[in-house]
């Protein structure tokens, strides 16, 4: 995984006291400039990872609001292979990001409304104040989940509310499956080389340059060529053949999580189209 950071550092760095680490200090690259249009707003920085709030096209202004980051994320730990957490209670606080990236205030969560790291790495909290009451008090809007795969070739660009960084890169293609140390995803999306991702970006939103909307969430990278080793995921093809591919990056695709969302915002499991594993 994109290795969650322990919340101290998070706290110096909100504080305004933290920089970022040496390869975020460069200057902005061609792939940075070309993405210009991504910005910051609507993303979240989590004590160790980053987030966004969004919503499904059927989600209403008065509807809970929704943060998304990895399962890995969870304040509980790692969700073991199989496990899911349903409807849990949790009261884990969020930094509110706009556009330039300052934090503006603080949102928290009334419970856990869903999270895995089975098939994908996704966690999704509910929030105490609803869309239109977090617009109202920060002009900031939800970004909308797509509903439709992505696309091999599309621009996108991961927007890090942890790290108040971006990376710009394009959909490269498709793990059929991903395996890293004791889990398992399906059809992951993986990067062309220009996403570097690093610690910290677990959770954040990948967007289409194109359409704005989330396809994505950013998860996890081969760092040292290890064959599927905790932070080595290898790539495993429908006939079982094993690829291996470092210093890339990958993500876990999000429209088949909108099927999901029910009316207010409820996550519900038996709606018809949700593929989302079960506990």
């Amino acid at each position: 995984m994109n290795k969650p950071l322990v919340g101290a550092l998070l706290s110096v760095l909100l504080l305004g006291a933290g920089v970022a680490p040496a390869a975020a200090a460069t200057g902005p690259d061609t792939a940075e400039v070309r993405a210009k249009a991504v910005t910051f707003a609507g993303t979240v920085a989590l004590s160790n990872c980053s987030g966004s709030v969004v919503r499904a096209p059927s989600s209403q202004p008065g509807d809970p609001a929704l943060v998304m980051s990895n399962g890995h994320c969870l304040e509980t730990g790692f969700p073991g292979p199989g496990e899911v957490v349903l409807n849990k209670a949790s009261t884990r606080s969020f930094t509110l990001l706009n556009a330039a990236g300052s934090g503006v205030g603080t949102l928290r969560a009334s419970k856990i409304a869903y999270g895995t790291m089975t098939d994908t790495d996704v966690s999704l909290y509910q929030l105490t104040r609803t869309y239109a009451q977090i617009e109202s008090s920060y002009g900031i809007k939800a970004l909308e989940l797509d509903t439709a795969r992505p696309a091999q070739g599309r621009a996108i660009t991961v927007a890090s509310g942890y790290w108040k960084r971006t990376y710009s890169c394009a959909v490269d293609g498709f793990a059929y499956r991903l395996k890293e140390g004791s889990w398992t995803w399906k059809d992951s999306v993986r990067y062309t080389s220009a996403c570097q991702t690093i610690g910290g970006t677990s959770g954040s939103p990948v967007i289409d340059d194109a359409t704005g909307k989330v396809v994505a969430v950013n998860n996890t990278g081969n760092e040292d060529g290890q064959r599927c080793t905790d932070n080595n995921p290898c790539e495993v093809a429908a006939d079982g053949t094993v690829t291996v591919r470092k210093g890339i990056n990958y993500a876990q695709q999000t429209y088949n999580m909108v099927p999901c969302i029910g009316a207010g915002n409820q996550i519900d499991l038996n709606r018809t189209g949700c593929a989302l594993p079960k506990p």
